[in-house]
């Protein structure tokens, strides 16, 4: 297979996998393509890659960045932007969607407090859901920052 068909398959099939998650295709398609190359990656060339127009890509760049997934960098000798996926990109994405579980853990601990002395009957299987949803989210963050702070660890032994 050659790198032009190596390239293209793993574009896409990343694309596929964004889409998977519930992300838009473009968005993983432009990660897979910045994943891919080696330099930085310029608008035009991304739309050019990804035979898309450069108002969708554009906005999708702006969230990945908001996101801490990829950083606009400069290329000497040319005012165009540049684009490249961020030193560790798999952790910040890893990082990002356990901070929805913090968010969850946030919920459940609010509506366990609202209803720590309410002595409805019709309550009670709400009650136990959410005394089941602190104590998943707990032991999830928990594993979740072991995980985090292991790979940190483990990234600054290489």
């Amino acid at each position: 297979m050659n790198t032009e068909k190596i390239k293209h398959e793993f574009v896409n099939r990343f694309g596929d996998a964004y889409k998977d998650f519930g992300l838009p295709l473009l968005m993983g398609r432009i990660v897979g393509l910045l994943l891919y190359c080696d330099e930085p990656v310029s608008l035009d060339t991304m739309t050019d890659e990804l035979q898309v127009s450069k108002g969708p890509v554009s906005q999708i760049l702006r969230r990945l960045r908001d996101h801490d997934l990829v950083k606009r960098v400069w290329v000497g000798g040319d005012r165009k932007d540049y684009y490249q996926v961020v030193d560790h990109i798999f952790l910040q994405a890893f990082i990002n969607q356990a901070s929805l579980l913090k968010k969850n853990l946030t919920l459940a601990k609010e509506y366990k407090r609202k209803l720590k002395h309410k002595d409805d009957p019709k309550l009670n299987k709400f009650k136990t859901r959410i005394d089941e949803m602190v104590h998943f989210n707990t032991q999830m963050q928990e594993y979740l920052d072991t995980f985090i702070k292991k790979w940190r660890d483990e990234q600054t032994e290489l």
